[in-house]
């Protein structure tokens, strides 16, 4: 069997200066990713996923059990440098990544640090500024950007630094509706490039089409498996605390009336089954 990129093995974590039951984050978590996986992430908020995600790359350490990446133990202190410069990490708040007084030296921060050549840098910082539409915002000073351009540079820096796997934590939170499904379109492009993503989201619309879900309750793993099979289940969308996609809602919601519906997870599917099922 391979060396999974993410391997997580009876992980827990308990929070420091925190008593009774908010201490423990996390308990019992296995988890293995492989390299080239496409994972949503989701839960309930206290769920555990964001502490989830800041174990990957060593910004938190388990307090139970062994966290790997590409086969390094995270806990050990001289792997962390490698592991961070694997698994790359995109927040909620771009202003909390935001770390330059420009896009362009923004963006080419990350490269610097790793001390490639500047000519390196400049093509690293050429290429990502191009990729996220951003190449005419290079001078620009990032407190004058919108949201979605801020999160694009963000974006740009972290892939600058050409990391294995992306852990995108809430990305879209702040964005409007267009810059959420123009920010979704730059992931799966750079997954269909070959990046392992995890993305972590409140929203079951931006990963009713993942080719895996990982859905977290209580500090605890509740379900592994394709979307498709976990929307449908009304015990588990209780006991998780979740809602189906909006077009799951509105397939069942015609059903529920008499209409003949397949079921549906996003709102082009339904679509396609209403009109199916009218030329029935």
């Amino acid at each position: 069997m391979s060396t999974p990129i993410i391997h997580l093995n009876n992980v827990g974590y308990r929070y420091p200066h925190v008593t009774g039951a908010e201490a423990l984050a996390l308990s019992g978590i296995n988890l293995r990713i492989e390299e080239g996986e496409f994972v949503g992430l989701v839960g309930a908020n206290g769920s555990g996923k964001s502490t989830l995600a800041r174990l990957l790359n060593g910004l938190l350490l388990p307090t139970a059990g062994e966290v790997r990446v590409g086969g390094l133990a995270t806990a050990d202190a001289a792997n962390l440098d490698n592991i961070r410069e694997t698994v790359g990490m995109v927040f909620q708040n771009p202003d909390s990544q935001i770390v330059a007084t420009s896009v362009e030296d923004d963006i080419a921060f990350g490269p610097e640090n790793l001390g490639l050549p500047a000519d390196e840098v400049e093509a690293r910082v050429e290429e990502a500024a191009r990729r996220f539409g951003i190449e005419r915002l290079r001078q620009s000073e990032p407190h004058w950007l919108s949201g979605g351009q801020k999160q694009r540079t963000v974006l740009a820096g972290v892939v600058a630094l050409r990391p294995r796997v992306l852990v995108l934590d809430e990305p879209t939170s702040m964005l409007d509706p267009r810059s959420q499904r123009r920010f979704r379109e730059f992931i799966d492009e750079l997954w269909r490039g070959g990046t392992t993503i995890i993305y972590i989201t409140q929203l079951m619309e931006e990963i009713a089409t993942a080719p895996r879900l990982v859905v977290m309750a209580g500090g605890r793993i509740a379900f592994d498996g394709v979307p498709a099979e976990f929307f449908p289940d009304r015990d588990l969308l209780d006991a998780t605390g979740l809602e189906p996609p909006l077009a799951a809602r509105l397939a069942a919601g015609l059903a529920a009336r008499g209409c003949q519906v397949r079921p549906a997870l996003t709102l082009p599917e339904l679509v396609a089954n209403v009109r199916a099922g009218s030329q029935t």
